[in-house]
C-alpha cells in the first residue's frame, strides 16, 4: 500500500511540474501598431505574459516593479503586457492613450477576442505567465503572482517571478511553479 501511494505522488509531481506548451499567438501592440507573436523573440531564454488593464488599482501597484524587470532582463527575457479585459474603459484608443499617460513602453498587445487569456487561463490582472523557450517552442514554466506583497514593495518577502526567471535561466527546475495571483477579475466577453 505504501509503495502504491508513494507512486501516486511520485505521477502528481510529474504531472504538475509538466509545463504547459503555449501556441504561438499574434497580437497588435497599441504602441506602434505592430504584430507581436512568440517568433518576434526567437532567441530569448523565455518571454514574460503580464495581463493587465488600464483601470485595475493592482496594476498600478506593479507598474515600476514591472519596468524594473523588464530592464533588468531585456536582454534574455522580454516583458510583454497583454490586455484581455473588454470594458469600454479597456478599449484599444483608450489603452494607447494609458500608456501615453503612463510611459508605458514595454509592448502593450491587446486581447480583445480574449484568445491567448483563454489559451493560458488567465482569470486576473495582474497575472503573470512565464514562458521558457526550447528551440522556439515556448512552455509556460511559472505563472501568478509577481511577488508576495502587490501593494508595499518594501514589504516583499518572496519575488516570485524574479526567481523563476532566474532559476529558468540557470537550467533548473522551478519547484515553485504556481502562487494565486492577486489582482482584479478579467470578465469574459
Amino acid at each position: 500500500m505504501r509503495k502504491l501511494i508513494g507512486l501516486w505522488f511520485i505521477l502528481v509531481a510529474c504531472f504538475i511540474a509538466k509545463a504547459q506548451p503555449v501556441q504561438d499567438f499574434k497580437l497588435v501592440n497599441v504602441l506602434n501598431g505592430n504584430t507581436v507573436s512568440l517568433g518576434t523573440y526567437p532567441s530569448c531564454s523565455g518571454i514574460v505574459i503580464i495581463f493587465t488593464s488600464n483601470a485595475c488599482p493592482y496594476d498600478e501597484y506593479y507598474r515600476a516593479r514591472i519596468n524594473k524587470l523588464s530592464r533588468d532582463y531585456a536582454d534574455k527575457v522580454p516583458v510583454l503586457l497583454v490586455n484581455s479585459h473588454v470594458d469600454a474603459n479597456e478599449s484599444t484608443d483608450a489603452m494607447t492613450r494609458k500608456a501615453q499617460q503612463a510611459g508605458i513602453t514595454l509592448p502593450y498587445l491587446a486581447d480583445k477576442d480574449q484568445t491567448l487569456m483563454t489559451a493560458l487561463g488567465a482569470t486576473k490582472s495582474p497575472a503573470v505567465y512565464l514562458l521558457k523557450n526550447e528551440g522556439g517552442k515556448f512552455s509556460v514554466v511559472y505563472k501568478g503572482a509577481i511577488d508576495d506583497n502587490a501593494q508595499v514593495e518594501a514589504d516583499v518577502r518572496h519575488h516570485h517571478l524574479k526567481d523563476a526567471i532566474d532559476i529558468m535561466l540557470a537550467n533548473q527546475g522551478i519547484q515553485t511553479t504556481e502562487v494565486r495571483p492577486v489582482g482584479c477579475t478579467i470578465r469574459k466577453k
